[in-house]
């Protein structure tokens, strides 16, 4: 039996991987970056492949996180754990993935549906998935800093069943479809609600197909491998994008090529450079050091600031001991 219940849960960084992050002003860039195996919970429990945050590459846009947890046949049991400073953004990609908060939701997400959370000041929730046995699981877990101005104000959820589709026409083969997950792609909107520029998209590409995705030239992106032999054609070459590598772009660029051996997808990652540095640590997105124990101090103490999750009783992810040094912003740095 595989469960998630460790005090290391939650979907977020392990005590000793606290990341501060700072948006660059880079201009284009083909830097691939291999996601990593994080162990939730020791031997027994279920791993993820976290390809963000990085130490070369904190954040793209306001996107500061993105684990994959899965494919695999697992028990998952997040229980209530706390969220300051950001929005969750759950993606299935197999299975059903239960989601209780501190608002009252208690809904079940299935693949093609969005979850979206909003912490605001300070939230909770759990994660279950459905059923007493392992089942099939497999999902993508971002986090999207909040900006100055929304990240003192209070939580809010959304789950978005219908979201647009939109057709990206071939350079040669068939059509490829982008779904707008998050903000906006392609000249389609998401319904989901963002309080900075950016992008969010899976893009499915047929076998044999190349296509040309549309981009700002003014934002940064970057693609990750999610299934399938797909490649990014930059001149007379090409840079592979398997699953689990995160292809960081940089800016300047109006458009990609995207070139599919096999049918592929992949999830484009993109938006304005953002507004400040942050601290990362755990469940948290803050400013400062301060902020980080002032929120670590809140849930350890039951404070009213995070509420009780809906459906549980006292059982909750404790918080693990913060590291022995400040936590200081860190620039991105440059290959």
């Amino acid at each position: 039996m595989t469960r998630l219940d460790d005090p290391t849960a939650g979907g977020g960084l392990l005590p000793d991987e606290a990341v501060d992050g700072h948006a660059s002003d880079d201009g284009p860039r083909m830097l691939l970056l291999e996601a990593r195996d994080v162990p939730l919970g020791g031997v027994r429990a279920m791993s993820v492949r976290r390809s963000l945050p990085q130490r070369e590459l904190p954040m793209v846009g306001a996107w500061c996180f993105l684990d994959r947890f899965g494919p695999q046949d697992a028990r998952m049991r997040v229980e209530p754990h706390p969220h300051i400073g950001l929005q969750t953004v759950t993606w299935p990609l197999v299975g059903e993935i239960r989601h209780r908060d501190t608002l009252g939701s208690d809904i079940v997400l299935r693949p093609g549906q969005l979850n979206l959370m909003t912490s605001g000041a300070g939230i909770a929730h759990s994660e279950y998935s459905v059923g007493e046995g392992p089942v099939p699981l497999d999902a993508l877990q971002l986090w999207v800093a909040l900006p100055d101005a929304r990240r003192h104000g209070g939580p809010a959820f959304e789950r978005h069943e219908r979201l647009p589709v939109v057709p990206l026409p071939a350079v040669t083969g068939d059509v490829a479809e982008a779904t707008v997950v998050l903000g906006e792609f392609a000249g389609a909107t998401s319904p989901a609600t963002v309080h900075t520029p950016i992008a969010g998209a899976e893009v499915r590409v047929p076998a044999g197909t190349r296509v040309r995705l549309p981009l700002h030239p003014e934002w940064e992106y970057a693609i990750a491998g999610v299934e399938g032999d797909v490649a990014v054609r930059e001149g007379e070459g090409a840079q592979p994008v398997a699953d689990g590598h995160l292809l960081y772009l940089g800016r300047g660029r109006d458009g990609i090529e995207l070139e599919a051996q096999s049918d592929a997808r992949v999830f484009v990652l993109g938006g304005e450079p953002f507004e400040a540095d942050i601290v990362m640590w755990w469940n948290f997105v803050g400013r400062s050091h301060d902020e980080i124990v002032q929120a670590r101090e809140a849930w350890e103490t039951d404070a009213a600031r995070f509420g009780h999750v809906v459906g549980h009783g006292d059982e909750r992810v404790p918080a693990p001991p913060l590291p022995a040094v400040r936590l200081t912003p860190r620039r991105r740095t440059s290959r």
